[in-house]
């Protein structure tokens, strides 16, 4: 299927990122553009990041999204407020949103009150935000939970409200720590349903999730990363950077059922990981 690459929406470039003296990620540059396929009318960017425990994927999240200061580099996304083509801006917390483990929500507030004040910087009236809350609720299956709270959902509902919230307050980014560790074969489906919501909303929609299960990177991504140990000069260093890359669009092997040339890929990917 034929694809075309337009403007840039995220750019990253030599982050790194230490705590005291121990570096956990260093040289990580990268850039993701807004890619349109040809007769599909809305798909947006998703991009998986795998790699062993312990190799920074979830220190490379917390920097991306602005919780954790950055040691050096810079993280550019695209300026949707500005006019000017190819507009950026430097990503400040709260411009990516953020989905963690356990898809933490306000123990407080009932989904519709977590919601509203996920918009309360919006510039949306009252009424509009109304209508807003209540067409995802609609389009993410919410209904029965509008006046429930976190406790009384289950781990699939409480997931879907922890996207829509990042949603309302970040727009276009959102980036999931892990959305599939530890849940079963029909929350995984959820999930599964709740990307395709995502990317099917906006052409700019920009979905970075992290797994241990390649399968599912390789059936839901169009681009992943690998994030390992690098060798520098035949050593093997102590922090965590891109140590490959795998364009599915570029190897046509995207936006198609699993098929043997994932099988194929899959063991690749594990061998990277293994030596990395």
């Amino acid at each position: 299927m034929k694809h075309e690459y337009k403007e840039t929406l995220l750019y990253i470039e030599n982050l790194s990122v230490a705590y005291g003296d121990k570096t956990i990620i260093k040289d990580i540059s990268l850039t993701e553009k807004d890619v349109v396929r040809e007769g599909v009318h809305a798909t947006g960017q998703i991009i998986a990041v795998v790699g062993r425990s312990g190799r920074g994927k979830s220190t490379f999240f917390r920097a991306l999204t602005g919780l954790t200061p950055m040691k050096t580099g810079k993280i550019l996304i695209k300026d949707f407020e500005s006019n000017e083509l190819n507009a950026a801006k430097t990503v400040r917390e709260g411009d990516i949103g953020f989905v963690d483990q356990k898809y933490t929500l306000f123990r407080h507030k009932t989904v519709n009150q977590a919601l509203k004040f996920a918009l309360r910087k919006s510039k949306l009236s009252d009424t509009e935000k109304d209508h807003k809350i209540k067409e995802y609720i609609q389009k993410w299956g919410l209904e029965s939970c509008i006046d429930k709270y976190p406790n009384e959902l289950s781990g699939g509902q409480r997931q879907r409200t922890a996207i829509i919230e990042q949603l309302f307050s970040s727009d276009k980014f959102i980036v999931l720590d892990e959305p599939f560790s530890g849940l079963d074969v029909g929350n995984i489906e959820e999930v599964k349903k709740s990307f395709a919501l995502l990317s099917e909303t906006s052409d700019y929609n920009t979905i970075i999730f992290s797994t241990h299960d390649i399968e599912l990177a390789l059936e839901l991504a169009q681009c992943i990363y690998v994030i390992g140990f690098p060798t520098v000069n035949g050593k093997k260093q102590d922090y965590g950077s891109i140590v490959a890359q795998y364009d599915l669009r570029e190897m046509g092997m995207a936006w198609k059922d699993y098929c043997e040339d994932h099988t194929k890929l899959s063991k690749e990917i594990v061998h990277q990981m293994m030596i990395s």
